[in-house]
């Protein structure tokens, strides 16, 4: 059966979401991406690599009044954020072949095939993964039980209704703060479970693992196959991850290594994944340098990781 998928990202992000796609590509057997390119340069690198089951969607193919309107008053990371919902909503209704969609964040990384995750939502309208966080972070739920790295809507009409009503959500509000128990695009989906009788909780381990929860988990690296509690990974989502100059990486702050060091295995595979996907992009613009980062010692790196979140709250807020 043919997989349907949706993602969004820049020419900053565009190492990381060429990285996520070609793991895809080796561990589903077939399946179509959708890629909502930030900006003209995206475009013209994921055209010129071919991949076969990408299909390029430019920005201004998707942006309407309303739209723009929100962009007015957001960050590009809020922006970011009410597209994520919008953009797979479009597709939906673009493309009456898809009977299932599923969004993908562009910073992950598939291990194994994610056919165990859908043969767990089964025929399920919609699937959402929580964070699962670590006993260490559990105050972080707050911000959202749920995290937008994986959702699924099936073409029925309960799987619409979620779609159109979280895109009209973020529409009218998105934004970096929790503010009347909202927080971005992801608190919303805190009601979903309670609202919608056929939502499914993804529960496979090796699903959305990454740094808020792996310090849980037991993981192993055994016959090729990294093991969580004993079930193959199947994709992890590498938030804080940087690319430096040099073939370096910043791989995640103190704050969750404090509990248990990162898990080796997983983040030796991937850095190799993101040095072969800058080769390729290199390949055509040998100059390529978009989203790496020349130095790791700035000041926002310095607040990033060591202080305190209620420090870093307060920093934004005064900025």
């Amino acid at each position: 059966m043919r997989r349907y998928f949706c993602t969004l990202f820049d020419s900053n992000y565009l190492i990381k979401g060429l990285t996520m796609i070609r793991s895809l590509s080796k561990h589903c057997k077939e399946f179509k991406i959708y890629v909502l390119c930030l900006d003209d340069k995206t475009k013209r690198f994921l055209e010129k690599i071919n991949i076969s089951q990408v299909k390029c969607i430019e920005l201004y193919e998707v942006e309407n009044e309303s739209l723009l309107n929100a962009k007015k008053s957001r960050t590009k990371a809020e922006y970011c954020w009410t597209l994520a919902s919008y953009f797979t909503w479009y597709v939906m209704h673009k493309f009456n072949d898809i009977n299932q969609i599923t969004y993908l964040d562009a910073d992950l990384l598939f291990y194994s095939s994610p056919e165990k995750i859908f043969k767990e939502i089964g025929n399920s309208s919609i699937a959402i993964i929580e964070h699962r966080f670590s006993p260490a972070f559990k105050n972080l739920e707050i911000n959202g039980k749920f995290c937008v790295e994986w959702n699924s809507f099936r073409r029925d009409n309960e799987g619409l209704k979620c779609l159109e009503n979280w895109k009209n959500q973020c529409l009218k509000w998105c934004q970096y703060k929790l503010e009347d128990d909202k927080l971005g695009d992801q608190k919303y989906l805190d009601d979903w479970p309670y609202k919608y009788n056929s939502c499914h909780i993804i529960k496979n381990f090796g699903a959305g693992i990454a740094p808020w929860n792996y310090s849980q988990y037991e993981i192993k690296f055994e016959d090729n196959k990294i093991k969580v509690n004993g079930e193959n990974l199947i994709f992890y989502h590498f938030h804080q991850f940087q690319i430096l100059n040099n073939n370096k990486f910043f791989r995640l702050g103190n704050i969750y290594k404090t509990n248990k060091k990162e898990p080796e295995s997983i983040y030796k595979i991937y850095e190799k994944e993101i040095l072969k996907s800058l080769t390729k992009i290199r390949n055509i613009n040998p100059n390529f340098e978009d989203g790496i980062k020349k130095r790791n010692n700035s000041f926002s790196e310095i607040v990033k990781v060591y202080l305190p979140r209620r420090v870093k709250n307060l920093i934004r807020r005064l900025i």
